[in-house]
């Protein structure tokens, strides 16, 4: 079938673009090559996109392709026309091109091997290595938005648990505590929250982190340590209270040496890390109570005696002696049937009397209770004959009769 023939048994019924100012005909086509023609449905392949439709003469459609443009055709296209069709075609190679998402075990994974990275510390190219430890401030930030969203979705459980599994299959958390000092400001603030956000992510209603930090509880010596640097006090602290929501966590801090640090890390010269080192010391000693009152329990004497009574602690003595629930629970435990008990409550209870500066609702109660106070010394004594004991008793004794009211 010759050309003419195929011309004359199609109507155009439209045709994109005009070249020079008019319609190319498709007898200006000749020597396209022709594919197929079936039964008068024509399909014409040319040489790029479709630029239009047309019938045969028994209406069937045909299917036409645009050739490229000769470069002499392009220059007389509008400029307009050239930078939309080159538009289109950069976001359809871009759909094309796109890489996959990476799915939460692919963060986790990235980012443990660049900690791995900076934890070994072998480049010597400084260059290489600032731009690794960009890369993984930027995995740990998508790590955080897995974790709490962010503004244009909520988290999804099933990514959450897949992150936390494999946070926590491998020694990530051990590095990434390890290694936060390499990080910058922005990136550890990320890390220090993503990993206070795993001590509350359950798997199968289990807190796998608290599995993972009674293997690894040498990690709370890292942390508790952390008070002692000034760039990182924070960051731990922050780390370390959300460890302990951890019981078994919890337990192993009250029961180490560290917990005598306390006392000097909350009267640090530096006012936003001893507030923190407070707060961190309050929580051990509040969170889980049966775990408490077992810690008090076995550590009276030193927490309560050798530890007020230091001069070194003279801040906290004083605001301690200051609280009238201290000074009540001192009281009951003067009547314990424990004759130790009693011993060292007496040690922490002639701090209350013998402070010069009580306050009026400390001298009410002691005035108040002054003929029992009273009673009850007449008879205390220790096992032993204790010179200092008795001498120390007098002067309670004379220091509770002498006291008057205060208005």
């Amino acid at each position: 079938m010759s050309n003419r023939t195929i011309e004359s048994s199609i109507q155009w019924f439209t045709y994109l673009p005009q070249i020079g100012g008019r319609t190319e005909t498709l007898g200006e086509r000749k020597g396209r090559e022709l594919l197929s023609l079936t039964h008068n449905r024509v399909l014409v392949f040319l040489e790029r996109e479709t630029i239009g439709i047309c019938l045969s003469s028994r209406g069937a459609p045909v299917l036409v392709s645009r050739p490229s443009p000769s470069p002499a055709e392009i220059r007389r296209l509008p400029s307009a026309a050239i930078s939309e069709n080159g538009e289109a075609d950069n976001k359809k190679m871009k759909s094309l091109f796109k890489s996959k998402p990476k799915t939460p075990v692919d963060l986790v994974r990235q980012t443990r091997n660049l900690l791995i990275y900076a934890d070994r510390g072998s480049d010597s190219r400084e260059s290489k290595r600032e731009e690794k430890i960009l890369e993984l401030g930027k995995l740990i930030r998508e790590l955080k938005s897995i974790l709490y969203g962010n503004s244009e979705a909520e988290p999804v459980s099933e990514s959450c648990t897949q992150l936390t599994q494999e946070f926590f299959r491998e020694n990530t958390l051990r590095l990434l505590i390890i290694c936060l000092p390499k990080l910058n400001l922005e990136a550890r603030k990320d890390a220090t929250q993503v990993v206070a956000n795993l001590q509350r992510q359950q798997v199968q209603s289990r807190l796998i982190a608290c599995d993972y930090l009674e293997k690894n509880i040498d990690l709370m010596d890292i942390l508790v340590s952390g008070y002692e640097s000034t760039d990182m006090a924070l960051h731990y602290g922050a780390m370390l209270r959300e460890c302990i929501r951890h019981q078994s966590v919890a337990r192993y801090v009250l029961e180490s040496e560290h917990m005598k640090k306390f006392f000097d890390y909350i009267q640090l010269p530096n006012f936003d890390i001893a507030a923190d080192a407070a707060a961190t010391f309050k929580e051990l000693l509040t969170r889980h109570k049966s775990t408490v009152a077992e810690f008090l329990s076995k550590n009276y004497d030193w927490l309560l005696g050798d530890i007020l009574l230091d001069r070194s602690n003279s801040a906290v003595m004083t605001r301690y002696v200051g609280s009238r629930d201290n000074l009540r629970i001192l009281m009951n435990l003067l009547r314990e049937s424990s004759k130790s008990i009693q011993i060292e409550a007496f040690h922490v209870f002639k701090l209350f009397a013998a402070n010069q500066h009580k306050p009026p609702d400390i001298v009410s109660i002691l005035v108040a209770n002054r003929s029992k106070l009273l009673r009850l010394f007449a008879d205390f004594k220790t096992e032993k004959e204790d010179e200092q004991f008795e001498a120390d008793k007098a002067q309670v004794v004379r220091e509770i009769a002498a006291l008057e009211p205060k208005d």
